[in-house]
């Protein structure tokens, strides 16, 4: 079983209806589908993989192979504890925002990352835009939501992330299994170290290396939107003997001043109070609530955020 892969080229012709049902499909049945010919060039995907690989040789590496993670999980294993490190994650990640610091050591980081995330956005408003189509929406329906109406305020964030050969994979999780707080996520992972899996069905399947495409994934934000239509997916990372695995993942989020409430025209008017299984609150009462129990299951987020 394999997630869908999605020519994001053909909405422009004469498929435009088979591939608009795809990404429907991806969206219901999945929650994560890769898109190929997205539009963004090769060229720039692959200084995006030299400057972040160079990156975390210059400027993370060291940091990361002196950290405590790496210091309790030796310790952990000279005791021949049968026991795993919790709360932690085998990996090494970083933050880009309009409004933080970026790395500055390494030579073209800075102007690609800015160039890819402007790229990035634009995708990820595209992609928004098929959701409300697919959903029966006003074209824009959902960028409005985040954006808490007219204007550019959503956030549009860039985690860097880096996975290094773990030494005893058995005794840590690389990511640990979680739904995403946000609305929509663009992942540019790794061609060759796989890692990543989603639950489907109750099993854990690969999200499969593909050459330079884009992972999209549905956050909590969208479910809400979508009125539980489309679904936010549990995923995790391994942790990894070999390999080094580089994940770059954007999420277009909604500004934390935003509203978000199911769609209404998604809430039918026969039984109001049933139908709408989601309730209305501002996304950043959420985001406290997601910081503590990011790890736990969403449905009892969605009751705590309710009642605030």
């Amino acid at each position: 079983m394999t997630i869908p892969v999605i020519d994001f080229s053909k909405l422009n012709g004469d498929e435009r209806d088979k591939t608009m049902a795809q990404i429907a499909n991806g969206c219901q049945e999945w929650g994560f589908f890769q898109l190929v010919n997205h539009g963004i060039s090769v060229e720039l995907l692959e200084r995006v993989k030299k400057v972040c690989s160079e990156c975390y040789k210059q400027e993370r590496e060291e940091g990361f192979m002196n950290s405590k993670l790496i210091k309790s999980l030796h310790e952990l294993v000279e005791k021949k504890s049968v026991e795993k490190l919790e709360n932690v994650d085998w990996e090494d990640v970083f933050l880009l925002s309009n409004d933080n610091d970026w790395p500055s050591n390494t030579l073209g980081f800075k102007e690609t990352m800015a160039e890819y995330r402007a790229e990035l956005k634009k995708l990820a408003e595209k992609v928004m835009e098929v959701m409300d189509e697919n959903l029966g929406l006003q074209k824009g329906h959902i960028k409005k939501a985040f954006n808490g109406g007219e204007g550019d305020n959503a956030f549009f964030g860039t985690k860097v992330s880096h996975y290094p050969p773990c030494p005893h994979p058995e005794k840590v999780a690389g990511l640990r299994a979680h739904t995403d707080a946000g609305g929509v996520i663009l992942l540019f992972q790794d061609d060759d170290v796989n890692g990543l899996q989603i639950l489907k069905d109750g099993e854990w399947i690969d999200v499969q290396p593909l050459k330079n495409a884009i992972v999209i994934n549905t956050g909590d934000q969208i479910e809400v939107l979508s009125n539980g239509r489309y679904k936010s997916v549990w995923h995790r990372v391994l942790a990894l003997p070999d390999g080094n695995r580089r994940s770059v993942a954007s999420f277009y989020n909604p500004s934390f001043k935003a509203t978000i409430a199911p769609a209404a025209e998604l809430i039918t008017e026969v039984n109001k109070e049933v139908e709408q299984g989601y309730p209305e609150f501002v996304f950043g009462n959420y985001m406290s609530v997601y910081a503590e129990q990011k790890f736990l299951p969403k449905e009892p987020r969605f009751q705590a955020v309710r009642a605030m």
